[in-house]
């Protein structure tokens, strides 16, 4: 048994009118309906705009996912 693993690292923008936390499960929540073998994130930013006087946030995410044999 080998423990060396190699990842891809793919680059999302989730975004939520909720939180910020929400913006980064649905990136994450995203990523993992096409991807598997997800094992890591990242937040590299955060940003986000204003629609109607309310906060809309914007997450960039960097998940990293295990690379199949």
């Amino acid at each position: 048994m080998t423990t060396d693993k190699i990842y891809k690292i793919v680059h999302v923008v989730g975004v939520s009118d909720e939180s910020i936390q929400q913006a980064v499960r649905n990136a994450i929540e995203r990523a993992g309906k096409t991807l598997r073998n997800l094992d890591w994130f990242e937040v590299n930013e955060i940003r986000g705009s204003i629609k109607e006087g309310k906060p809309v946030f914007q997450v960039e995410v960097r998940i990293g996912f295990r690379l199949e044999d």
